[in-house]
């Protein structure tokens, strides 16, 4: 977004504004700027220059006596024009690295790391959406007893990830038949997507010419096989994983009841955010919607900043949720190295699966 509208001096006493108010939560006075950014004028003239930054929609003031503070229009300009975006330090790296990577290597295990320890590192709340699994890869059947009429349908896909299924049965099935059932799955679908699976399945069981006892199962998985690989990829679909609301609601701007209620709401209404989050992963490289810019009253307290994360056909977004004021800076740098470190991470458990 270039700055047509703002001179130098304008962009500096900008910035500075934004600055404060970040690290105090407080509305910036303009001889506290004078005294701490050295800004060259007097008070005096950054009290103008405050005032001129109003009129253009840039800062507001929170009542009448108050200093200014930023609107979501001085935020969006300062994101995209104002501040440069630097690697996290090597302590951060480590300390990211050696969280995130210790511990279970599934998809979702990994993503909750994820999201938790951004949250911690960043004070904002870690946010991490499960991939989509209609590109994902079956590499593995496996059919578990849980009762006399009930199977488990355990899916190994690509990158680690893992789903299950629940299948009824009529009567009770003899195990050679549902290791039969088993080898026959494997042979046939091992390799496809899922996507393909769901819309072949029947065409790709009908000539196996199974012994009788194994029939019956394998006809299941012909009559209901769409039903059943549906519900393997929508049940992950918009996967919401959340890290500490806690370390959120420790900010200034959730003393408000009002805001603390909205934080309640978002973190609850998982569908909605999962809704959000999926168009993110549409989209290539970081994104940052600030306040009024989602268009929903219910997010307009909060700025959203993800960055998409890949394992081969697999992708999903990882980022944070928190106030529009917050050190934006910081965040999109680790946000943008937090999906990498996952990215690499998802790699490494496809190499060591496939």
């Amino acid at each position: 977004m270039s700055l047509p509208d703002l001179n130098e001096r304008e962009r500096r006493v900008l910035e500075a504004v934004i600055q404060t108010y970040v690290e105090t939560a407080q509305p910036a006075g303009s001889r506290s700027l004078a005294h701490k950014f050295g800004l060259g004028v007097s008070p005096a003239t950054i009290r103008n220059t405050m005032s001129d930054l109003e009129e253009k929609g840039y800062l507001y003031h929170p009542h009448a006596s108050a200093g200014r503070v930023p609107t979501d229009v001085a935020y969006r300009v300062y994101v995209d024009s104002l501040i440069p975006i630097r690697p996290p330090g090597a302590t951060e790296r480590r300390q990211l690295t050696a969280q995130i990577a210790t511990g279970g290597s599934a998809v979702e295990a990994i993503l909750r790391r994820a999201a938790q320890s951004l949250g911690v590192i960043t004070q904002e709340l870690g946010i991490a959406l499960g991939p989509r699994l209609d590109n994902a890869i079956l590499e593995r059947v496996e059919l578990i007893r849980l009762s006399s009429e009930r199977l488990l349908v355990a899916l190994t896909l690509s990158a680690g990830a893992v789903r299950t299924i629940f299948v009824d049965v009529h009567g009770e099935i003899a195990d050679a038949a549902i290791n039969e059932v088993t080898r026959v799955l494997n042979d046939r679908l091992a390799g496809l997507t899922l996507r393909q699976i769901r819309s072949s399945l029947g065409d790709r069981l009908r000539d196996v010419g199974p012994t009788r006892d194994a029939s019956d199962l394998l006809n299941v998985f012909i009559e209901e096989g769409e039903q059943l690989f549906d519900s393997a990829i929508e049940s992950d679909d918009d996967t919401v994983l959340l890290g500490q609301a806690s370390v959120l609601a420790e900010q200034p701007e959730f003393a408000n009841v009002d805001n603390m209620r909205k934080l309640v709401v978002l973190t609850e209404t998982r569908q909605k955010l999962g809704e959000l989050l999926r168009r993110r992963s549409e989209t290539g490289g970081v994104s940052i919607t600030i306040g009024n810019e989602h268009n929903d009253p219910k997010l307009a307290s909060f700025t959203v900043v993800t960055a998409p994360y890949h394992a081969g056909p697999l992708s999903g977004v990882i980022g944070v949720i928190g106030p529009t004021r917050m050190p934006y800076d910081k965040v999109i740098s680790l946000v943008t190295h937090t999906s990498e470190l996952v990215t690499d991470l998802l790699k490494e458990n496809s190499r060591t699966h496939g």
